[in-house]
């Protein structure tokens, strides 16, 4: 019999023994793979929406028909924690491999839902309806995928490399926004304007609905976590909304402030900078993309070397420092953004911000798992995180277009460095993760 820390003991059909090195990268691989896809239908939607915009949305000039595609986007967002509750205490309760198939079976409907509907000169009003309902669903999707991957991956990644194992998940979400941008070249490359403006937007979330289907069938072969599983034999307190905010207030709000500043500045550095080159630098849109996608491409391999570094300096160190250079550097690199001419210059502007803000993305999804005991832990990361990610990342690019649209651009940088300014203190008040992680299991 195995002892807990409760002082219980556990059968032995609940204990697993640990993982070794190819069956952690296996159950790390399997976990993100649904990730990827998840990503790259939500990053579909945002990259093409250069594309698809006015045949949903016919009135207006070029930024105002960006600006009520954003709208859609920021919707989409407020269906995620309405997600994440759900598929956080589902989680919590079924396990978090059933959780990830559900979320990806819900992106899957989403995906396919996009590449089907007509546009607006064959069924008018009832066409921005049905784009609503369809980004509500994948919406719901990736609300309920964060908490379940996040936790899922963190423990599964062992203690000593948790930092570095758990920094896949966000190389697979950012594999996902770069995969969206390179279907997005492709169809450039070999479809007419006309072409890509006419029926090609629709190819990419044919591709994704089809991902999907693979990924689903991927995770039906994967293993529970041990965290999990130990939960359940130890009989633990059942996992609810209340509960959270009862015994957890502190790490709640922690993670919500937190999230609150990443997310901003994660859509205002990536997503929304593509439109920005083309809206406000004056790339043309191939320039643009290509710049967004080797700038995507440098971010990505980034994450596991800040995993990496998390591990021996610690999750807090690399994330207040992640933020307080978010606070200085935002408004004069996107000044300086802004006026450039050079694709080079404006590359490696880019760079800048992402690196920064990898001191955060990196460590962002285990920091937060490794604040909530097992029971409650997938709803513990997933709702706070999604609240926060509704409010401010959903509304990064509406909020940025507005301020376009008023005249005072500059004060969306000035937006973004507040948060990140406010998001360092908060950091400055966390416990060392590394030394004191509530993910006990190896």
């Amino acid at each position: 019999m195995t002892v807990t820390e409760s002082g219980g003991e556990l059968p032995p059909e609940a204990v697993k023994p640990g993982l070794t090195p190819i069956q952690r990268a296996k159950a790390i691989l399997g976990g993100s793979a649904g990730n990827f896809v998840e990503w790259y239908d939500w990053f579909a939607y945002s990259s093409f929406t250069l594309y698809f915009a006015k045949h949903f949305f016919p009135k207006g000039d070029e930024t105002a028909q960006l600006l009520q595609a954003a709208a859609v986007f920021a919707v989409g967002f407020l269906a995620r924690p309405i997600g994440a509750w759900f598929m956080g205490l589902y989680a919590d309760r079924a396990g978090r491999k059933k959780a990830l198939t559900v979320s990806v079976s819900m992106m899957c409907a989403g995906s396919f839902a996009i590449a089907i509907i007509p546009d607006y000169g064959m069924i008018g009003s009832a066409a921005p309806v049905a784009l609503v309902l369809a980004r509500l669903v994948q919406g719901l999707s990736l609300g309920g995928e964060y908490g379940a991957s996040a936790t899922y991956m963190s423990e599964m990644s062992g203690k000593q490399r948790r930092g570095f194992w758990s920094s896949f998940l966000f190389v697979t979400l950012i594999l996902g926004q770069l995969t969206a941008l390179g279907v997005l070249i492709l169809l450039q490359n070999v479809l007419s304007q006309a072409d890509l403006e006419e029926w090609g937007w629709r190819i990419p979330f044919a591709i994704g609905g089809v991902l999907a289907i693979v990924v689903f069938w991927i995770r039906t072969g994967l293993e529970e976590s041990q965290s999990y599983l130990t939960a359940q034999a130890e009989g633990a307190e059942r996992s609810r909304t209340m509960l959270l905010f009862a015994k957890f207030p502190r790490e709640t709000a922690t993670i919500f402030a937190l999230t609150s500043a990443g997310s901003l500045a994660f859509y205002a550095y990536t997503t929304y900078m593509q439109k920005f080159l083309v809206n406000t630098s004056g790339f043309t849109k191939d320039s643009a993309t290509a710049i967004t996608a080797a700038a995507l491409g440098v971010y990505m391999f980034a994450q596991p070397l800040f995993g990496l570094l998390s591990d021996k300096v610690g999750r807090k160190t690399t994330l207040t420092l992640a933020f307080l250079l978010g606070t200085i550097f935002t408004y004069p690199i996107f000044s300086q953004i802004a006026v450039t001419k050079d694709p080079m210059m404006a590359f490696a502007l880019m760079c800048a911000l992402v690196l920064i803000l990898s001191g955060y993305t990196a460590v962002n999804a285990v920091l937060k798992a490794e604040l909530f005991p097992a029971h409650v832990r997938a709803l513990g990361v997933a709702l706070p995180y999604a609240t926060a990610n509704a409010v401010f990342g959903g509304t990064a690019e509406y909020v940025a277009l507005w301020f376009k649209k008023e005249g005072m651009e500059s004060g969306f940088y000035v937006y973004v460095a507040t948060a990140m300014g406010l998001a360092f203190l908060v950091a400055l008040t966390l416990r060392n993760t590394n030394k004191h992680s509530l993910i006990t299991e190896d």
